[in-house]
């Protein structure tokens, strides 16, 4: 298991050459990229801000990969999750895993990215075309503001 939180841009196909458990068990390879939109509960992004704790953040991610390896059989597991002033396109998380199975695979990931969605501390600020901002609620599914 590898989680790792950082500010610079990551290359999917090298992450995943990288991690790929060695030898034929991987029957499965789930991975999941999500990318900054630029259009969010209606209203245009220019760019988004991420904050974290660091250390608590690190922990926590590892906390969510540990809870899924023990629910599901996994080989491998690799969570990516970058912070600081992204904009729309870029990537923002990749989270992949690798089982004998393809149903632990995809149960595995969903849970990772639907739980770090809410669980882990990081805080999003959309900066609006306009001059304006707004935080984004942790969990949003489809990004809804704090109100």
């Amino acid at each position: 298991m590898q989680v790792r939180v950082q500010q610079e841009a990551f290359d999917v196909g090298a992450e995943l050459a990288a991690h790929r458990p060695n030898g034929a068990g991987a029957g499965a390879e789930v991975h999941f990229v999500g990318n900054v939109r630029d259009l969010n509960d209606g209203e245009a992004v220019e760019v988004m801000e991420l904050e974290h704790y660091p250390g608590m953040t690190e922990r926590e991610l590892e906390r969510v990969a540990r809870e899924a390896g023990e629910r599901w059989e996994l080989l491998e597991t690799l969570v990516i999750h970058r912070f600081g002033r992204l904009h729309p396109g870029e990537r923002i998380v990749l989270v992949s895993v690798w089982s004998a199975h393809r149903a632990d695979a995809f149960d595995a990931c969903r849970y990772i990215i639907d739980t770090l969605k809410t669980a882990v501390p990081f805080w999003k600020k959309e900066a609006l075309p306009e001059g304006g901002h707004r935080w984004v609620a942790p969990g949003a599914g489809e990004g809804e503001p704090v109100r």
